[in-house]
């Protein structure tokens, strides 16, 4: 459902925090997120959590948009730079994690705001997650150990086969999430894409609103193009040739979309001249997908 707070937005979403609700600013990637929350956090004496499946590791810096210098002195951020650039982290964890900075922002009197574009990580933080059977310590290993017989693409194609829509917002290099979601599979005999789409927000943990910034499309493409091109001028390829020389090539971030382009590039894979248009064509993908998940919810539009 789309609404319109046009110029009142500042006001309408200080009214909302100001009644006891969390204002989570969703949207798609590079379309102001931090921007509108550090604004908003100003103007009532807010604290921003992030929810962003990159932001959260130490190291992935330029090419994950976090807060700036100039950002966190505006709004204090959590769930920044928290996690060794290999850590595991899950939905559930982040969670549990946001949660406690969420009830620590409560208890210095200000206003808890989540921003961020993983929406599974806002959906768990503020509804928590579909039903799923519990974790088979023999699947896993099994599916390790096919993993490091015949590559990760061999497990994210048998992915591919039993649940499409997973497989297609998942990276085949990302081997925690992509054997979780055939193991649901191979448990349930239901794809976990399936389970998700038909959790509904019915049993909020949290009191929140969903807002997102409208963004003409032609006008995001134009932002994203801007922003890539930025990124690889501020050091992008050097952090990550820094990363994979430490051995973090096969950390879980570094599948996240344009960490696995650039990486690809530094392997060797991909040109230089080609490297910009394929992280912003990627991107403009993945932005769309994240406009498809949000017009399935009851989401607060407001002009930028």
């Amino acid at each position: 459902m789309e609404g319109d707070a046009g110029d009142a937005a500042l006001p309408a979403l200080a009214r909302i925090a100001e009644e006891g609700s969390i204002v989570a600013i969703v949207g798609p990637t590079a379309s102001g997120k931090t921007d509108l929350a550090c604004r908003l956090a100003e103007a009532i004496g807010g604290e921003v959590v992030s929810a962003d499946s990159v932001q959260v590791y130490r190291r992935f810096d330029v090419g994950s948009g976090k807060p700036t210098r100039a950002e966190l002195s505006r709004a204090p951020h959590h769930m920044v730079d928290v996690l060794a650039p290999d850590e595991p982290i899950d939905a559930a964890r982040y969670a549990e994690l946001a949660s406690r900075a969420i009830l620590g922002i409560r208890s210095r009197g200000k206003h808890p705001i989540v921003a961020g574009g993983t929406f599974l990580w806002v959906k768990a933080l503020l509804f928590g997650l579909a039903d799923a059977p519990p974790a088979d310590a023999g699947v896993r290993e099994r599916h390790k150990a096919l993993a490091a017989e015949k590559g990760r693409p061999e497990l994210h194609r048998l992915l591919a086969e039993k649940d499409p829509a997973s497989a297609a917002r998942l990276h085949p290099n990302d081997l925690v999430r992509v054997s979780r979601a055939l193991e649901v599979f191979e448990l349930t005999g239901e794809p976990l894409s399936a389970r998700q789409e038909g959790h509904a927000f019915r049993d909020a943990k949290h009191a929140a609103r969903l807002v997102a910034r409208r963004v003409d499309p032609t006008e995001l493409t134009a932002r994203i193009t801007r922003r890539v091109g930025d990124w690889l001028d501020a050091g992008w390829i050097d952090e990550v040739e820094a990363l994979a020389k430490d051995g973090h090539g096969e950390a879980r971030a570094m599948g996240s979309v344009g960490y696995r382009e650039v990486y690809a590039h530094v392997r060797g894979e991909l040109a230089r001249d080609e490297l910009e248009e394929r992280i912003v064509r990627a991107t403009r993908v993945f932005a769309r997908r994240q406009r498809t998940w949000l017009g399935r919810e009851e989401v607060l539009w407001v002009d930028g």
